[in-house]
């Protein structure tokens, strides 16, 4: 296909206004100042916030220092909670997008329906991608795919009665930093054991760190317990003792204070000794995203649902199943 796809983009929050300066032309000084400083923003990119890890060459501003993705038009925007986000969204694209009156508009007359949510827990995404797959339209639905593995199917079901593909992935889950640590296991000798630090205490944060367990010690999970103050503080993933992951699971701890730029860490255990990746952070992250896009890319062309996608689906159902061990105290099935 030549022809650009052409994106409905939903929801301008900083995950809109971060994956959208990837995949098309935008003006870097809007992006870096999208509303003058002193007057009010809803969000952190309308202040700088998606430009800074983007250009980061001190002397020169314009000069973007991130992977971009070639082959798709931004033509709509909306926003659920504020039509001046995406005013001010389709202002850095040169007044090109068109700002939408409502959520059926955007999957009208488009080749792909972006759904980007930066900080939300997904209970919402059923909703918002309905329009669009009912339509036939592929959708890419921001992590987490939803809040409960219930939506999950729900997405999926849709998917399917109407031929069209739809996939959820996580940053660190297709981050090119994260396979380049998954590759040392092998200096630990047998692994034992794994850690994930970082996320946050909120669904949009857990997921995170719920995807790099999965990207780095494998899918598969069989178990999980759960405890902490805070919801899914400290997770316990079990993987029913398959010979070819940690055999003492892995465990991830979501809240750990303040962190380096969003940085998530992961550490690996072994008969041979310990490894512990770099500070996976927000100057990593933009290639993560770049890697989403390339396989979106190659979904709308071939109509095909990623097999990434089921890493979410599983990632969801870990999720659920840690809210049901923390609240009783035991180890839950992952279904």
């Amino acid at each position: 296909m030549s022809d650009p796809i052409r994106v409905g983009l939903i929801r301008c929050d900083l995950h809109g206004a971060y994956y959208a300066p990837l995949m098309e032309k935008h003006d870097p000084f809007k992006l870096q100042m999208p509303v003058p400083w002193g007057e009010p923003s809803r969000d952190y990119w309308q202040h700088g916030g998606a430009h800074f890890y983007f250009y980061t060459q001190f002397n020169d501003p314009t000069e973007m220092m991130v992977e971009t993705v070639d082959g798709f038009e931004l033509v709509k925007v909306w926003d659920d909670q504020d039509r001046r986000s995406a005013e001010v969204l389709s202002d850095v694209f040169y007044g090109k997008p068109q700002v939408c009156d409502s959520l059926e508009q955007v999957s009208d007359d488009v080749d792909l329906v972006f759904i980007a949510d930066c900080n939300g827990d997904g209970s919402d995404h059923l909703e918002l991608a309905t329009p669009g797959l009912e339509k036939g339209v592929p959708t890419f639905v921001d992590k987490p795919m939803a809040f409960t593995l219930a939506d999950v199917k729900a997405i999926l079901q849709l998917a399917e009665k109407n031929n069209t593909p739809v996939t959820s992935i996580s940053i660190v889950r297709a981050l090119p930093a994260a396979a380049l640590f998954a590759r040392r296991l092998p200096e630990v000798g047998v692994l034992e054991f794994g850690t994930v630090q970082g996320g946050g205490d909120h669904l949009a944060g857990h997921i995170h760190g719920i995807s790099l367990a999965l990207h780095v010690f494998g899918n598969g999970v069989k178990s999980v317990r759960c405890m902490g103050d805070t919801p899914l503080h400290t997770i316990h993933l079990d993987y029913g003792g398959q010979p070819d992951r940690p055999r003492c699971g892995v465990t991830i701890n979501s809240n750990v204070g303040s962190v380096w730029h969003c940085a998530l860490h992961a550490s690996a255990y072994g008969a041979n000794g310990a490894i512990h990746s770099p500070a996976l952070s927000d100057f990593e992250f933009p290639f993560g995203a770049a890697e989403i896009l390339k396989i979106v890319r190659d979904m709308v062309h071939t109509r095909q649902t990623p097999d990434i996608t089921w890493d979410m689906v599983e990632g969801i159902a870990i999720a659920e199943a840690a809210r049901k061990a923390q609240e009783t105290g035991q180890a839950v099935e992952v279904l």
